[in-house]
């Protein structure tokens, strides 16, 4: 891409030249409002600071969360000992043995169980509990002689207000979840219920967001970890910071402890990010409307409604598949982010993959190279904008600490878009 500075590199390189002066001029417009220039980005890094410290200062449901995660050691990479873990996040339910080796090396032994609608509508803890008690008999895993339990991690990659390093309230759902009798409880006291009813020997014994563990993962291996980063099915982050910097924290205000930032809350007014009729449209009809409105931009559940919300506008003017669509793509959330990354990723001459995807998967009537490249070019304006956002939101907070930028800093990063999203790792840190 050329200068990014100019906002000219966002838009001509989706311009077609056999295509029509009219898509050409609707192409033009879209990727005026889903560019994020670099002046976007330092006003991002700018806001992103600000709402950091009014988070840290005191809670404020307008500002970033902040939240304290009673993580107040780093990890050495000398710890040892075999321990159980939960990992629960939007799509998949981890089972998982860790034994840390104390070389900054561990052995991981894992089962993964993909959760069910079923579980993210009402019955969610009996899955978990139902998933741990097949993972330990798999494995013949048993409490220690002594022990009338296992003792467990659990990392749960959703809202809570933390009250203790094995207790938090439910804060709210998001990535599509909604059961019910959930919000406003300890999550912990949810879990063991249920490991009670269905007779596991299991205690969680600490319960940690997504990010922190993903934090403390990489900071075994890689002691100068500052951050761990979600970018999968949701978003989010935690980082190291100054207990001198959090003024909410009521306890001793020697070291640093792990902030827990939710930061796909950041800027729900929408006052700095790049928000098209596209994203409203997503926004208005999502269940958490007005809500979690960076998150909606930069992550796995949402990229790809946004894309078909787009595709669908192109439709209705007439411009796109003559007019015509399908009943699966006029159906909400049945453009998976997965087909933006096989269409991104097609470099054949006639875009074949592209036309897989669009007649066979979604069923739409045949397609034109001129349908294909529009299409292609809305999923990059908008997977391209989604990994700037991303890499604003890091650059901003580890910009937070620059007294720990005079020397290389880690960054520990997981989730389905930087691990299968075409060059979102390259991109993340080209923009970085």
């Amino acid at each position: 891409m050329a200068d990014t500075n100019d906002i000219q590199a966002f838009i001509q390189p989706y311009h077609i030249p056999e295509a029509s002066d009219e898509l050409n001029a609707s192409l033009k417009t879209m990727a005026e409002g889903f560019a994020v220039t670099d002046g976007m980005i330092r006003k991002i890094i700018t806001e992103f600071h600000r709402s950091m410290k009014q988070g840290l200062a005191g809670d404020d449901q307008n500002e970033l969360p902040m939240i304290p995660t009673f993580v107040n050691r780093r990890p050495t990479g000398r710890e040892t000992g075999s321990f159980l873990a939960l990992d629960l996040g939007g799509t998949n339910l981890r089972v998982c043995q860790v034994t840390l080796n104390g070389d900054t090396t561990y052995e991981l032994v894992q089962q993964k169980f993909t959760i069910t609608l079923e579980a993210k509508a009402s019955r969610l803890w009996d899955f978990v509990a139902e998933c741990v008690g097949v993972f330990l008999e798999e494995h013949d895993l048993k409490p220690d002689p002594g022990r009338r339990t296992i003792p467990c991690g659990f990392t749960f990659s959703f809202p809570i207000f933390q009250t203790g390093i094995a207790s938090g309230n439910l804060s709210m759902w998001n990535k599509g979840f909604t059961v019910p009798n959930s919000v406003g409880r300890d999550v912990v006291n949810l879990t063991q219920s249920a490991f009670q009813r269905h007779h596991v020997p299991v205690e969680v014994v600490a319960v940690v967001n997504d990010t922190v563990g993903t934090l403390m993962t990489s900071g075994y291996s890689y002691p100068d970890t500052q951050m761990g980063i979600i970018f999968g099915t949701g978003t989010n982050a935690a980082y190291w910071e100054d207990l001198k910097n959090v003024g909410k924290w009521e306890g001793d205000k020697g070291g640093e402890m792990v902030i827990n930032l939710e930061w796909g809350a950041f800027d729900n007014a929408t006052t700095v990010l790049p928000f098209t009729m596209h994203d409203n449209k997503l926004n208005r009809k999502s269940s958490n409307h007005g809500l979690q409105v960076y998150e909606k931009m930069i992550s796995g559940l949402f990229l790809g409604e946004v894309v078909r919300n787009a595709l669908l506008y192109l439709v209705d003017q007439r411009l796109l598949f003559g007019g015509r669509s399908s009943e699966i793509l006029n159906k909400s959330y049945t453009f998976d982010t997965a087909y933006m990354s096989e269409i991104v990723a097609d470099s054949s001459p006639d875009l074949k993959v592209v036309q897989t995807v669009l007649e066979s998967t979604l069923d739409l009537p045949p397609t034109t190279l001129i349908d294909r490249k529009a299409v292609q070019n809305v999923c990059n304006m908008i997977g391209t904008r989604g990994v700037r956002l991303s890499a604003a939101a890091m650059a901003a907070v580890l910009l937070s600490r620059p007294e720990l930028l005079t020397s290389s800093v880690s960054v520990g990063i997981d989730g389905s878009m930087y691990q299968f999203y075409p060059n979102f790792e390259r991109d993340l840190y080209d923009v970085s």
